[in-house]
């Protein structure tokens, strides 16, 4: 197979515009175009000022600078980009299902399978379809299903190519991968061909021996096994949390102590309010959904099981809060600190803001909310879709927010005559806020809940403050 000179991805989200912005920084000789319907977020992308991308990655600017222009292009013209393409990447949402079989559970496949359908009918000559998406095992099956049913005359290789990028470090996690993982038909020549040119994009940066090459279900699954071990150390730690308070034991130094045996490591070993972001839950949930419909009832309970715990852990944080404050947070000003689900990342999807901020509010508390990179619209917009699942109306959740949540674009906004700061997003910024500064101009008692426990405890109680960290008794 002769060398790529053409890619197309369709979806222009956190890991479609990274990815193919890394790509063509690392091809030069390759055109990149990136694909959506959303005009507004490929406007974002085209932006002359960097600071409006729609996502935010520390050093993913200085990347689209280099790219942008050059061989890397965003669109909004999605046939054209297919049909010029020999290499398409679908890397659109897959959400867990909302509704009918699979509710809460499975993943939402439909627009995989509107991409599939328009590749089908766009395409004029041989592709490689790499599916970039989080996806169920054989859903390249199902692909594959489709474009035969469509477009007999093409002829299609469909790829499995994960991805195993953390929000915030994005870039780097692209420019020095642990490892890629490519799954493709390796039982047939053109299969082994399809996966050898994806190697060779990945091989112009990434050394040969950390491109892993297995059959397509091998390489879906992985993806789910992955984020499901690492939510599973998030869960653990933060059980061990919940003990640590109660015992006064201190569960960082547990974290440390046991980081330190080889067989276990120390990443993903820091206790938390939760994790959040789009995969983590999302994977897990549909983990659990697929050992279910393939019979294996015991498997599933025990996946979920870390989703119950991680839902324990914002419930048990919000209660801390209410107890705390003589057991009612009515009417009481609750400043939160930031509203992304992690640091370096303008990402919001499942962030345990969102869920504490909810309980906090139903006992009808006033929070106010700052966060350096997430935006007003996108807070509300949170808000307004947790609680129209729920059942409330558009008009009624609108109201809910109006008359219960402020957003600040000032952390002394946010922080003034507050009766309780709870931190929600391990933002650096944090740390060095003058919280003697914050004390005077607080109610007393001055609240202090750390959710990420990236404060001095002791400091901040010498100051005046009644902290409660995550585990720490």
């Amino acid at each position: 197979m002769n060398p790529i000179k053409s890619i197309c991805c369709i979806g222009a989200g956190y890991v479609g515009g990274p990815t193919m912005a890394v790509i063509a920084q690392k091809n030069p000789q390759i055109k990149v175009t990136v694909v959506d319907i959303n005009e507004q977020r490929i406007e974002a992308w085209n932006d002359e000022d960097l600071d409006k991308l729609p996502v935010y990655e520390p050093g993913l600017s200085e990347v689209i600078a280099e790219a942008r222009g050059r061989n890397l292009f965003f669109s909004t013209e999605v046939n054209k980009a297919i049909e010029e393409a020999e290499m398409i990447f679908i890397s659109v949402n897959t959400p867990t299902k909302t509704y009918g079989i699979g509710k809460g559970q499975a993943a939402d496949l439909k627009f995989v399978e509107l991409c599939a359908r328009q590749i089908a009918d766009v395409a004029k000559s041989d592709k490689i379809v790499v599916e970039k998406s989080t996806l169920p095992v054989r859903t390249a099956e199902s692909i594959k299903r489709i474009f035969d049913a469509t477009n007999g005359d093409v002829k299609f290789q469909i790829l499995s190519n994960p991805e195993f990028l953390a929000e915030g470090t994005a870039i780097d996690d692209l420019h020095h991968a642990d490892r890629i993982l490519i799954g493709g038909d390796i039982e047939t020549a053109e299969g082994n061909a399809a996966i050898e040119a994806l190697v060779s994009v990945y091989e112009s940066w990434i050394p040969r021996e950390r491109i892993i090459t297995t059959r397509v279900w091998s390489s879906e699954l992985s993806k789910l096994t992955a984020n499901a071990f690492l939510a599973q150390r998030i869960s653990s730690i933060n059980a061990v949390s919940a003990l640590c308070e109660k015992t006064g034991a201190d569960v960082d130094e547990v974290a440390h102590a046991i980081g330190k045996d080889s067989r276990i490591g120390s990443k993903f070993l820091k206790s938390s309010v939760g994790f959040g972001g789009s995969c983590f839950q999302k994977d897990i949930l549909n983990l659990v959904y697929l050992c279910n419909h393939f019979g294996l009832p015991e498997v599933a309970d025990y996946w979920e099981q870390v989703i119950i715990l991680n839902d324990y852990q914002k419930h048990r944080f919000a209660k801390n809060i209410i107890d705390a404050l003589f057991n009612t947070v009515s009417g009481k000003k609750i400043s939160f600190l930031g509203w992304a689900f992690k640091k370096d990342t303008n990402d919001t999807r499942e962030s345990a803001a969102i869920y504490v901020a909810d309980e906090l509010i139903q006992d009808k508390a006033q929070i106010h909310v700052y966060d350096p990179k997430v935006s007003a619209g996108q807070i509300k917009s949170d808000l307004l879709y947790l609680w129209t699942q729920r059942g409330l109306s558009p008009a009624e959740a609108e109201d809910l927010i109006d008359r219960s949540v402020t957003i600040s674009s000032k952390p002394e906004e946010a922080l003034s005559q507050s009766h309780a700061v709870a931190i929600l997003t391990e933002w650096d910024e944090f740390k060095d806020y003058d919280w003697q500064g914050i004390y005077n101009n607080m109610l007393k008692p001055a609240f202090l809940f750390d959710g990420r426990n990236i404060i001095n405890k002791e400091q901040l109680e010498t100051i005046g403050f009644k902290v409660q960290s995550i585990g720490k008794g």
